[in-house]
């Protein structure tokens, strides 16, 4: 069972894992091995809440198909344990990040003390301008 949060996990029988052969140098290991791991969730058929759902197909991700499959493929160890805990991680954090709902902002407006200093800050920066000017043979 994958903890998402407090109220939200996901059994087990939800993750389709798959071993595929790994990709890049490795040498011979890598020819006969299955260490990489293809992480399947179907969004759909989840016993996830509707809102993280729907946050989840808001997203636009690489990792989520248009018949709404997360698939995630891990390969960074060699070991297939390691890559499965990985993939595993990986499904979490996207998850949490679908259900992070921002705070609204509330607009503020400038104090008047605060405008008062940038209007004397401006003043000076041109005071600073004009010395550098060639002077005038008036």
């Amino acid at each position: 069972m994958l903890v998402i949060s407090s109220h939200v996990s996901i059994p087990d029988a939800e993750l389709d894992f798959s071993a595929i052969r790994a990709q890049g140098p490795g040498g011979q290991n890598v020819n006969k091995v299955s260490s990489a791991i293809h992480l399947r969730f179907d969004i759909g058929q989840s016993s996830l809440p509707d809102f993280y759902k729907q946050r989840l197909l808001q997203l636009k991700d690489q990792r989520i198909s248009k018949d709404a499959v997360i698939i995630i493929k891990a390969q960074r160890y060699r070991s297939q344990d390691k890559n499965r805990l990985e993939a595993l991680s990986r499904l979490k954090v996207l998850i949490q990040s679908a259900g992070f709902v921002a705070k609204s902002r509330r607009p503020t407006k400038p104090t008047r003390g605060s405008q008062l200093r940038r209007m004397d800050k401006k003043a000076q920066h041109g005071k600073k301008k004009n010395m550098r000017a060639k002077p005038r043979l008036d």
